[in-house]
């Protein structure tokens, strides 16, 4: 431990004995030749304080083989897992302000996953704590909330993020291993990056500015300073930097975290067609002279795209008039748009190009089987209400015939709009009072013009 410690005391030394002959007073050249030399000092000194640092703690399930590793060949690849006690941990991340009046903070889901206490450090060094006002696994955002009024925040300005260009200058501002602020600086490497995970929905900007561990949930900016991504993963071994970097789309950044906030979760679009990318066979297949877009191999029936007359076959090629270059583009896209909104998308077929009005569905991930909340719930099926609905709160949208959910009278079309004297106004509202593990439910209930209490054991 002693030579690095030398080392970095040589390297100091060093630097002290060039810059001792300078006078403290002298003031460095603002231009060379007469012209001005170009800094990123004055956009960082805005944009900076709304960058923070998230500390959190928490309990996390461990898992070991039942069945000792030496053994294994014996056994079995598949051999039982067995849990392990619940083990602190202490996480590090970073946050962007993008409400500065309500205190919310944008971050990565991974970030907060699991946490029980939320920790926020301000640019100026003040801390304050935090509550998960809700977040989305498969985007990997998350939205935070100071638990206090906080004068002088900053909120970061977000640009739109498909206004980007390769080659564009990016500045990646975060809190790398814990050091503190720390702002890199680099390129747009690459756009509509996918394939890292292929269970999520993934649409990154690739960038060289070093990323590294603790970057997460940090803003990556524009030279205008402003939002153009949420630094989210790197390409490395050990967790370095090697200068391939990811981040979330600021404008996928802005249609999940304005959900969150409006309904404490993501309500997923969804189009209701197969396909895949378009590759130099199938594009020569088909007659279609690019090698961009996205395929359509199957329109599944009664979905959106079926009712807005999209076909197989068809070559998808815009999202409300912005190009659209891979399948895993267009997926992530209308993932994160919302149920329920109107997209306009762009079509190639048999060589023509059209255009379809599709009102998204929603996907059958925002609705949940009453059993993985509470037992005396087991057979029914939730989802939250829509603008079609009178009231904001979960709808039961299915009762199981001789289910404990039938016992207790709940039917379908009731709306839960209360949990023991709390007010719900979603399903994420309504799992964390239940999180709580209460055995008794009082549950408030909108069912039709009248407003009732059953009680479920």
């Amino acid at each position: 431990m002693k030579k690095p410690l030398l080392v970095l005391t040589a390297i100091s030394l060093s630097l002290s004995a060039i810059l001792t002959p300078i006078s403290a007073s002298a003031a460095l050249p603002s231009t060379v030749e007469g012209q001005a030399i170009p800094s990123l000092a004055p956009m960082l000194e805005k944009v900076t304080p709304a960058v923070v640092s998230v500390l959190v703690e928490g309990k996390k399930n461990a898992t070991q083989q039942s069945i000792p590793e030496q053994f294994r060949f014996f056994f079995g690849p598949d051999t039982p897992v067995q849990a392990l006690p619940e083990r602190p941990f202490r996480g590090l991340g970073s946050g962007v302000i993008v409400d500065a009046q309500n205190g919310y903070i944008v971050t990565n889901y991974h970030v907060i996953n699991d946490a029980d206490k939320i920790q926020v450090a301000l640019s100026d060094g003040r801390e304050v704590k935090a509550t998960l006002i809700g977040g989305d696994k498969l985007s990997d955002i998350a939205i935070i909330k100071l638990d206090k009024k906080i004068s002088g925040l900053t909120q970061i300005k977000i640009a739109d993020s498909d206004r980007l260009r390769v080659g564009d200058f990016a500045v990646a501002i975060g809190n790398p291993f814990g050091l503190g602020q720390t702002v890199t600086s680099g390129i747009i490497s690459a756009l509509g990056r996918s394939g890292l995970n292929i269970e999520n929905f993934e649409n990154f900007i690739q960038t060289d500015a070093a990323i590294n561990t603790g970057n997460s949930g940090g803003a990556l900016v524009d030279l205008n300073g402003e939002l153009v991504g949420i630094n989210t993963a790197i390409l490395g071994p050990n967790g370095g930097n090697v200068g391939i970097g990811f981040a979330i789309p600021s404008n996928m950044v802005k249609s999940l975290t304005d959900q969150i906030i409006e309904f404490g979760g993501v309500k997923r679009g969804i189009l209701g067609i197969l396909g895949g990318e378009i590759t130099p066979d199938l594009a020569e297949a088909m007659g279609y002279n690019s090698s961009k877009g996205a395929f359509v191999s199957q329109v599944l029936p009664k979905s959106a795209a079926d009712k807005a007359g999209i076909k197989a076959g068809d070559v998808l090629v815009s999202i409300n008039g912005k190009s659209i270059d891979t399948f895993g583009e267009l997926r992530a896209k209308i993932a994160t748009i919302g149920a329920g909104k109107t997209v306009e998308l762009g079509l190639v077929r048999d060589g023509k190009t059209l255009n379809k009005s599709v009102i998204l569905g929603e996907a059958e991930q925002m609705q949940a089987n009453a059993s993985d909340l509470h037992p005396g719930l087991e057979g029914a099926k939730f989802s939250n209400t829509d603008s079609s609905d009178a009231i904001a709160g979960v709808k039961i949208t299915g009762i199981a015939k001789g289910s404990p959910a039938e016992n207790y009278q709940l039917q379908q079309g009731d709306i839960i709009i209360g949990v023991n004297r709390t007010r719900v106004k979603n399903l994420a509202q309504m799992k964390k009072v239940l999180d709580e593990k209460t055995n008794i439910l009082a549950l408030n209930i909108q069912r039709g013009d009248q407003t009732l209490y059953l009680v479920v054991k």
